[in-house]
């Protein structure tokens, strides 16, 4: 496994970090890898078996019969047990339940063995929270996006009244969730929320996202040139 073959695209949610790696995925050729997807997944799946996630050994149990598919694509983008949630996972509520199972240090291993099997020979462009910092601390480009807790609660929210998501949510409820979501994930004992050292700060609140990824791409490439001297 090469880890220096992945571009780590970090930051808090609502960045931005979905779409800028897609886009960044497409221009350079690469695989696109959205390990928050994983983490609403598994979220939800342990949520529907459990109830709750607040047993940890119960939820810790459950994972000896998981079993995760990650075609990528943008309608099967993740399975588990054969079960796609591509569509369910990006429902309001499964937010807080990907925060609330990320607290778990046996599931965040469990995944980061997941996300290890699918870098091979191939460039990944690979977003989350913690990508750069323990996930693939030797990525070969690391970017770190950010917005205020404003403009990126009105971005979530603009995506869900667009898909038909709402379901009676309002701004400052979303805002009010993505700010305890930063907290949570910011303070957490295993992998917290930060920026890598050597990651490079885009803040996209007043950038197109078209600018964004040109300026993500144009650092990957300035990345290879020095690293290939």
């Amino acid at each position: 496994m090469n880890f220096s073959q992945v571009i780590a695209i970090d930051g808090p949610s609502g960045s931005g970090k979905s779409t800028i790696a897609r886009l960044v995925a497409q221009k350079v050729s690469a695989i696109y890898v959205d390990t928050g997807a994983m983490f609403r997944a598994l979220g939800y799946f342990c949520h529907q078996e459990l109830g709750s996630l607040s047993a940890t050994d119960q939820v810790i149990n459950i994972l000896d019969r998981v079993k995760i598919e990650y075609p990528g694509g943008d309608q099967r983008l993740i399975l588990i047990n054969g079960e796609d949630l591509t569509q369910t996972i990006r429902q309001h509520h499964v937010s807080a339940l990907a925060s609330e199972i990320s607290l778990i240090p046996a599931v965040r291993e469990f995944l980061l063995t997941f996300q290890h099997t699918l870098v091979d020979d191939h460039l990944c462009v690979m977003e989350g929270r913690d990508i750069g910092t323990v996930v693939f601390p030797h990525s070969l480009c690391k970017i770190f996006l950010t917005a205020s807790a404003e403009v990126r609660a009105q971005r979530r929210y603009n995506q869900l009244e667009a898909k038909g998501e709402l379901k009676g949510v309002n701004l400052k409820q979303v805002l009010q969730d993505m700010e305890e979501r930063d907290h949570r994930d910011s303070h957490r004992v295993e992998a917290p929320l930060r920026r890598a050292e050597d990651a490079k700060l885009i803040d996209s609140e007043n950038m197109s996202i078209e600018q964004v990824s040109d300026m993500v791409v144009e650092y990957y490439r300035q990345r290879v040139k020095e690293t290939s001297r």
